[in-house]
């Protein structure tokens, strides 16, 4: 997943990192003032690999209720998520309950912390605002603040900076941490400082955010009030609000919101979940901090939330983290809806597994983790006694996937006649008058069937519940709609593909649910029951998706460099590229393979290959680098396949594919670019004649 193939062999000792030499994307912060100002990240090889490919859902304001902020603060920052392309552990940490969070913040102790884009990618997919962090600590601290406030003018070139980069990448705003003492003299600029970024924001980024973080106060002493009062409050009537420093006392949220006014909303109540000082205790009692926090009608802002991760919570990080993330429903609820707009997919993918899947075809068996992956995340609710339930619930990456490396897998014990369900999505889809399409994957042993409840509401005709059963039944008291089979792929055994459109004009999809129950009549005795579900879509059309030919794709090979390892041959390169026409419709990620063809490769001038399509990563931009590919000896030339995917979950035929093909014996690519656009019986013959 980091754009290596399995038999990709890494150099034990790299050398230091150069930012404009071609490798493996990552991401990265600024650690300077200087590199701030000089621009040179934009020159970097990574800094395009960097930009969000997911871009808010337009309109997405703050709610006018009480908020999360969620700070992500582990090891330093630019662990596994560094990788841009993906990397190869499959216990990487990752968040996936996002419909509890308003707002991310990627925090580090550098002085510009960029989030790496599969952060921002996946949060904006949920709703969820990101920003960067701005912070200044220590005598560099003090240094960069001289330089930075000497004049107003420094003020505002250091804060049009900062939105530069919030803009270039895709990000919605910062968190400004002014960890330092500030002669008083300094203020002013501070304060302009503050004000041109925040305004500066709002009129480059529609619904961007600065957060101002309780530390400096308005005398320039370093001093946290973990309160919002006179002494820091001149910062937060110019920002978007203040993160209270987390050695707040009880009557504090409730100080605080008297102080802000009509904005208490604005006032982010810190609780450090690793529990140093916070009220309540942080970790497993981190909801006593909530419910104080949300009873005072102010917002709260959790720092450190992969303290399970971290200190690696029992009995494993899944399970503990779907407790702890438990906690905070059930203190704070639901603060996230969807699907709110079609299409709508999920194939329950956390950005984390031990194999891929397309289409119900496993493509890659090794670990790999990549956040961008992840579609919208269930709405799984957590049972703290797994004896009070006959079925268990869980995404189980030992288990098959359709697309991606999720599922969710039901598994345990259900009698004849009884029936099991559990909470999959929480909406507020508006049905129209055209008819809407439910298209989900099965797959289920023996009497095991799975279907979907849904719950609708209409202002006039009230509520309605609707069973999608994927056998007849008549177990059920609402009204039930029998799916059509469609047609599986040879290459995905086992999976049942079902589809059902519903006609509700003026009634509001709110809530979707599993169903698990048995055959009727039952074919065997047994009560075990097993079912796992690979993915949902809703669409307005039953229609497959339509993909521009590969002749209406520019593909470009660049950095290419030649190498050997352990004997063999090696190649890297940047591959990148984009449609014809730039008005075309924008895919939100491509499945890259790569066939490494030899001249006997060829059986018929029909142009039939006996070679193999490799998997080796997923790109979530225009662009994929591919680090130290091994290339067998008796390979003649490499092709590169692009394969596009959709925001409905579907996927380009291979064959139909955008393509890069490079000839391995000269070592050039003079007429790649003619492959990407000759039919492939042309192709053929010119390349190996």
């Amino acid at each position: 997943m980091s754009g290596q193939p399995n038999d990709q062999k890494s150099d034990p000792t790299p050398p230091p990192f150069d930012p404009s030499k071609p490798s493996v994307p990552i991401s990265y912060p600024i650690k300077t003032l200087e590199d701030l100002e000089n621009g040179s990240y934009y020159k970097s090889f990574h800094y395009p690999f960097n930009k969000t490919s997911v871009p808010l859902r337009p309109n997405t304001g703050l709610a006018q209720r009480p908020r999360v902020l969620v700070c992500h603060d582990m090891q330093g920052g630019y662990v596994d998520d560094k990788w841009i392309q993906g990397g190869e552990n499959s216990g990487a940490y990752a968040i996936w309950h996002w419909y509890l969070i308003d707002v991310f913040v990627y925090f580090s102790h550098y002085l510009v912390t960029l989030p790496p884009p599969c952060w921002t990618n996946t949060a904006h997919t949920h709703g969820v605002k990101v920003l960067g962090t701005f912070i200044v600590e220590g005598e560099e601290g003090t240094a960069t603040c001289n330089k930075m406030l000497s004049t107003k003018e420094s003020a505002h070139k250091y804060a049009e900076l900062l939105v530069e980069l919030a803009v270039a990448l895709g990000f919605d705003g910062w968190l400004l941490n002014m960890e330092v003492d500030l002669a008083i003299s300094q203020i002013p600029n501070l304060k302009e400082f503050v004000s041109y970024l925040t305004q500066t924001m709002h009129s480059s980024v529609p619904g961007s955010l600065v957060i101002w973080y309780d530390s400096v106060t308005i005398d320039g002493t370093l001093s946290w009030q973990n309160q919002l009062n006179e002494e820091n409050k001149p910062f937060f009537d110019i920002s978007d609000g203040i993160f209270v420093n987390y050695l707040w006392e009880e009557d504090d949220p409730k100080l605080s919101a008297t102080v802000a006014g009509d904005r208490k909303l604005d006032v982010y109540m810190g609780i450090d979940v690793f529990g140093r000082g916070t009220y309540g205790g942080g970790q497993w009692t981190t909801n006593v901090a909530l419910e104080v926090i949300k009873k005072d009608d102010v917002s709260a802002a959790i720092f450190a939330p992969g303290w399970v991760y971290e200190t690696k919570q029992p009995p494993d990080f899944q399970t503990a983290q779907n407790r702890w993330w438990s906690l905070v429903e059930k203190s704070w609820g639901i603060v996230q809806n969807y699907p709110k707009t079609l299409p709508f997919y999920s194939n329950f993918d956390q950005g984390r597994g031990n194999h891929i899947s397309v289409d119900g075809a496993q493509v890659l068996s090794t670990q790999w983790n990549n956040i961008s992956s992840q579609t919208f995340q269930p709405f799984l609710e957590y049972v703290d006694d797994s004896t009070s339930k006959t079925i268990e619930v869980r995404v189980d990456f030992k288990e098959a996937s359709f697309n991606g490396g999720g599922n969710i897998t039901f598994k345990g014990t259900l009698e004849a006649g009884a029936s099991f369900s559990t909470r999959l999505f929480s909406g507020q889809l508006l049905m129209g008058p055209l008819p809407i399409y439910f298209t989900y994957s099965v797959k289920s042993e023996g009497n095991s069937q799975l279907g979907l409840s849904l719950e609708l509401s209409s202002e006039t005709e009230g509520k309605k519940k609707l069973f999608l059963a994927s056998q007849g039944t008549n177990q059920f008291s609402s009204e039930v709609l029998l799916p059509r089979r469609l047609t599986t792929l040879d290459n995905a055994p086992g999976w049942v593909m079902q589809e059902v459109s519903i006609a509700m004009n003026g009634y509001t999809l709110t809530e979707t649910h599993a169903v698990c129950y048995k055959q009727q009549p039952e074919i065997t005795n047994t009560t075990e029951y097993f079912a796992v579900l690979g993915d949902i879509k809703i669409s307005t059309s039953s229609k497959n998706t339509e993909f521009p030919p590969s002749t209406s794709w520019i593909v470009n090979g660049q950095d290419i460099e030649w190498g050997t390892s352990q004997g063999s041959k090696t190649l890297s390169l940047k591959i990148s590229w984009k449609p014809e026409d730039e008005k075309g419709p924008l895919f939100p990620k491509y499945n890259i393979y790569v066939e490494k063809l030899s001249k006997q490769s060829i059986r018929t001038l029909r142009g039939t290959l006996e070679s193999v399509r490799e998997y080796i990563g997923v790109a979530h931009i225009e662009a994929f680098y591919v680090s130290q590919l091994v290339i067998p000896s008796d390979t003649s030339s490499l092709k590169f396949i692009i394969q596009v995917c959709n925001v409905d979950g579907a996927s380009q035929n291979l064959d139909d594919a955008p393509f890069f093909q490079l000839d391995v014996q000269s070592s050039t690519n003079i007429l790649s670019l003619l492959f990407g656009c000759l039919p492939s019986l042309v192709k053929n013959i010119i390349a190996y004649l």
